[in-house]
């Protein structure tokens, strides 16, 4: 299974949502990777690889734009295999293929090569090692986005409740749409993730109400907005391993079962899932 996290619109939690659903997977007991082509590299730092640093910026090695950049044929004398660009993070099962500051400086020669499959296949051949798949993506419509959208099988869409990010949904969705029909029929819409929702506040209610009347798939599962995810980022430990018991973790933990149609159980303020689909 690959799932994409992807909005055109910055700002609405892609890496948070990608790091801590694949943060819970591992902890369930799945062999998970991220993927981040996000050239800010949130979710590569979330996992503790900062793509910025100066050992890693100066090198395409290990990550996402070299992995994708000797598709070329003139990076290097030997193609790696997919999973030698894959790096261990501190949490077990979790496993990530950082971003790169060099993702913007090959976009333009991969998009003339006509490379858009590329990541299609890297993700058959790592579909042999992994259970799950998480990807992060820039927060616009451009050749690594399309590129994830055509390689997986999952997208899931971040929502922030406001009047501009309803305008942009629909243009989102039609995208979606239109690269499912020429590119990937095999793509789901898993649904729309709420995102900082504030259960106090009439607006946020009438939006989502009004999402469901023109039958956009709206998530059950909304993640409120809280000081703790910016502190697990800070941290660079998904909330699972930072804070388990809290509220945000929870929602979390209730998205990802939604997302795997899995029953949520509670025992002992502890988080576990009974298969139900």
């Amino acid at each position: 299974m690959q799932r994409v996290i992807f909005n055109q619109k910055g700002g609405v939690g892609k890496s948070s949502i990608t790091c801590n659903l694949a943060a819970i997977s591992a902890a369930q007991g799945y062999k998970t990777l991220v993927i981040d082509l996000d050239v800010q590299g949130n979710s590569s730092f979330y996992l503790g690889i900062d793509t910025y640093s100066p050992d890693n910026r100066s090198t395409l090695d290990g990550t996402i734009a070299g992995l994708l950049k000797q598709s070329t044929g003139r990076w290097l004398s030997q193609k790696k295999k997919s999973i030698d660009f894959v790096r261990e993070t501190p949490f077990e099962n979790l496993h990530v293929i950082p971003s790169s500051p060099g993702l913007d400086d090959i976009e333009k020669e991969l998009e003339n090569r006509y490379k858009i499959y590329k990541l299609r296949d890297a993700l058959q051949e790592l579909d042999e090692d992994f259970d799950r798949v998480y990807i992060d993506t820039p927060p616009n419509y451009n050749f690594y986005s399309k590129s994830a959208l055509i390689g997986a099988n999952h997208v899931v869409v971040p929502f922030d409740c406001d009047s501009f990010s309803k305008q942009a949904l629909y243009n989102l969705i039609d995208n979606i749409v239109e690269l499912q029909e020429d590119h990937n029929k095999e793509l789901i819409i898993e649904g729309i993730v709420v995102n900082q929702y504030n259960s106090q506040a009439r607006f946020p209610q009438e939006l989502i109400k009004e999402l469901r009347e023109e039958e956009m798939p709206v998530l059950d599962s909304f993640l409120s907005s809280s000081v703790k995810m910016k502190e697990s980022h800070h941290a660079q430990k998904p909330l699972v391993h930072f804070a388990p018991s809290h509220k945000l973790s929870r929602q979390f933990f209730e998205l990802y079962c939604e997302l795997e149609g899995l029953e949520v159980e509670s025992e002992s303020n502890s988080m576990k899932t009974k298969i139900t689909a």
